[in-house]
């Protein structure tokens, strides 16, 4: 009889929860095992929390020399700056030089980055000067002090991975869930199609909706998870790569796409870009979908949404 296998991990810094059909207990606990190890793996590459990871070696020969990475790293960089020239820049691995030293979000937070500075740091931001080379298959970021971070779609990434690892082992239905990034294939034991819950941004315990899917991605951006209030304005932890700035206005964004890695991609610059242009964008490619709640909690959709 088939069941539903469950394992909670912490994994990338945040709570993954993978899920395997099957009815062979030691065998789908190995099938985990598996996919976890391959999520750990690609952690090592992307980190930038160790100067041993590429990604480190990339950042640390900013403007100095290209540096020479495996094919993985490449694609990666190279989808990136696809996404990156599809979004307009809203969507940029070269944040990193932002990120981490003007907006930690924690607690202790209390005034806002001076400007002056944050407009000097975003001189740096720029996927354009990234430039690659397939044949030597180098990385080389242009300016001295240029960062590259995976932050917003390296959860994404490893969850597609570990789904394509475990449907090569033979798992035909399953679910990886990178702290609500998620990818589900087939059916549930009972073979009725997954069931998964849109988050409300107000009460992030209770879903706002339900949706049956198979095959497909979903990947939620909400400013309800990581945020500061500085003078009674909310700020939330998704920064705007052009102005160095939080995003306020859209409380969340939820994408639905049939590739983890891209709907991950997407729902920072969805929720970054002013709803008529994202959801203009967004109905313009193919097998991309979204869901978007602004502060006044109005939802817009993209044009082959059902809600139930």
């Amino acid at each position: 009889m088939l069941r539903e296998f469950k394992r909670p991990q912490k994994l990338m810094g945040n709570a993954f929860e993978i899920t395997v059909v099957g009815n062979d207990e030691r065998k789908s606990q190995e099938h985990i095992d598996a996919a976890i190890d391959e999520i750990r793996r690609i952690e090592k590459l992307l980190t930038t929390f160790n100067d041993e990871s590429q990604t480190s070696f990339i950042n640390k020969n900013a403007g100095i020399q290209p540096v020479q990475v495996d094919l993985e790293i490449f694609d990666l960089i190279e989808r990136s700056i696809r996404i990156s020239a599809v979004t307009n820049g809203y969507f940029d691995i070269t944040y990193g030089g932002i990120d981490k030293s003007f907006w930690n979000f924690d607690r202790e937070m209390t005034k806002l980055p001076d400007p002056e500075l944050i407009k000097d740091h975003l001189k740096l931001v720029n996927y354009r000067n990234i430039i690659l080379d397939r044949v030597s298959r180098t990385v080389f970021l242009k300016e001295k002090g240029m960062r590259i971070g995976f932050g917003g779609i390296g959860k994404g990434y490893a969850a597609e991975m570990a789904k394509r690892l475990l449907q090569k082992r033979g798992v035909s239905s399953g679910i990886v869930n990178a702290s609500g990034d998620l990818t589900a294939w087939g059916n549930q034991a009972d073979g009725k199609p997954w069931t998964i819950g849109i988050a409300d941004p107000d009460n992030a315990g209770q879903p706002f909706s339900y949706m049956n899917i198979t095959d497909m991605a979903i990947a939620t951006s909400g400013n309800y998870e990581k945020f500061v209030i500085i003078n009674g304005k909310r700020y939330s932890h998704t920064i705007n790569p052009k102005t160095g700035m939080p995003v306020s206005g859209v409380k969340s964004v939820t994408i639905f796409c049939t590739n983890a890695e891209i709907a991950d991609a997407m729902a920072t610059p969805v929720s970054i870009m002013g709803i008529d242009a994202a959801l203009n964008m967004v109905n313009q490619i193919n097998h991309l979908e979204c869901i978007i709640i602004d502060d006044q909690d109005k939802l817009y959709s993209s044009q082959n949404i059902n809600l139930k």
